[in-house]
């Protein structure tokens, strides 16, 4: 294996690094003024800025092999910096669910569900959410999705209830991908469908926003959605009857490469600000950098950093050499390693800060938040560690 970055990713790491510089942290207090400014769910001005000057500056769409060129392995250490401020994905086109929803509108739409829809999100001009979880069934078992998509001659008649839909809250959301069954007779992984459902079509309704630990992450937000007798075209399923768990594996993969990579960012920059606050904070005779238990936080966060961005790396390298399939156990092992591992240092960081640490004043609270979601967002720990005990046993 060789983690060496390529000249290209080389290059990118440079420019993304000045984009930060020069518009994103700058911008940290200016995103939040903003949207307290008046109606918490609108487009935000200065996301739009910001994202004519990504397009400008040739950073867009970076996650997505077939418009960037980039492998898994070469748009990781470049989600790193991007997660360095929890809304910067959001400029460069490169935020969840966004990015998931693309990938499966690049590899398995049509091409009329790839004009209707893949050419606007490439574009900006629009956003997305994954109707999935379900508030009625444990949806870490995804066998348990019980929406239905039924049949109806040139129509399908979606209805269920779905909830944390990231983005669905956004004005600019126009498209679900709503997952249900579409034969609830077939064999476990073969009842389920993904569909494309418009966000305008009657009978879908976004009942409420979710609150995160308190917040409410507008303007995005996570959304409880109701579908009752929603029609739309046969010609949206997606790929054929019965394979919406080979969507979801195809979709899930890249992803987690996303998020993580993107929280070994949250992992440094809380670093950083540990070491920062160390240094300048004296307690009790001496800064809290000649602390003792200070000095072992500062070095455990450094070591447990490079463990996680190595295997990270050994997992977006597997993804490329052998396919997604092949890299499943790497794949489980990062999804349950490294959002823990954040946390913990993010803990530590904040626990460095003290009563600074938990407000507004610094990035951590809401680190800490975005971390622990994680830990549920994208399958429970407890799910990850079954699955890699599983090949573990099969030797």
């Amino acid at each position: 294996m060789n983690f060496e970055y390529s000249d290209k990713t080389k290059q990118l790491q440079a420019r993304l690094d000045e984009f930060m510089d020069a518009h994103i942290y700058p911008n940290e207090r200016a995103y939040h003024e903003e949207i307290a400014a008046g109606d918490r769910w609108r487009t935000l001005a200065l996301i739009e800025e910001l994202k004519t000057k990504a397009k400008a500056a040739g950073l867009w769409n970076l996650f997505l092999p077939e418009v960037s060129g980039l492998t898994n392995l070469e748009y990781a250490p470049l989600a790193e910096i991007m997660g360095r401020v929890f809304w910067a994905s959001e400029v460069f086109n490169c935020s969840a669910p966004d990015t998931g929803n693309m990938e499966v509108l690049e590899r398995y739409g049509s091409p009329a569900q790839k004009e209707r829809w893949l050419r606007p999100l490439l574009d900006g001009e629009i956003r997305s959410c994954f109707a999935m979880t379900e508030p009625e069934v444990a949806s870490s078992d995804a066998t348990n999705i019980c929406a239905s998509i039924v049949r109806d001659g040139d129509e399908y008649v979606l209805n269920g209830r779905k909830w944390w839909s990231t983005g669905a809250g956004d004005p600019r959301c126009r498209l679900a991908i709503f997952m249900g069954k579409t034969d609830p007779s077939a064999p476990k992984h073969l009842q389920q469908s993904m569909i494309l459902a418009p966000m305008d079509a009657p009978g879908v309704r976004v009942e409420r926003n979710l609150f995160v630990f308190g917040f409410d992450d507008a303007p995005n937000g996570h959304s409880e959605i109701t579908f009752e007798d929603v029609r739309v075209p046969a010609s949206n399923l997606l790929l054929g009857e019965g394979r919406g768990f080979e969507i979801a594996q195809g979709r899930l993969g890249p992803g987690r490469v996303h998020h993580c990579m993107r929280l070994i960012g949250v992992a440094e920059r809380s670093l950083e600000l540990l070491c920062r606050r160390a240094k300048a904070r004296v307690a009790f005779g001496k800064t809290l950098a000649e602390q003792g238990v200070v000095r072992q936080w500062i070095a455990e966060s450094r070591s447990e950093i490079e463990q996680a961005r190595l295997l990270v790396l050994k997992t977006a390298w597997m993804m490329d050499a052998v396919g997604n399939k092949a890299a499943r156990r790497e794949i489980a092992m990062i999804k349950a390693v490294v959002p823990r591992v954040a946390l913990k240092i993010v803990d530590r960081a904040i626990q460095a800060h003290g009563g600074a640490g938990v407000c507004e004043d610094f990035p951590l609270a809401q680190f800490w938040i975005t971390a622990r979601m994680l830990r549920i967002a994208d399958g429970p720990d407890e799910v990850h560690l079954e699955s890699i005990a599983k090949m573990e046993l099969k030797g």
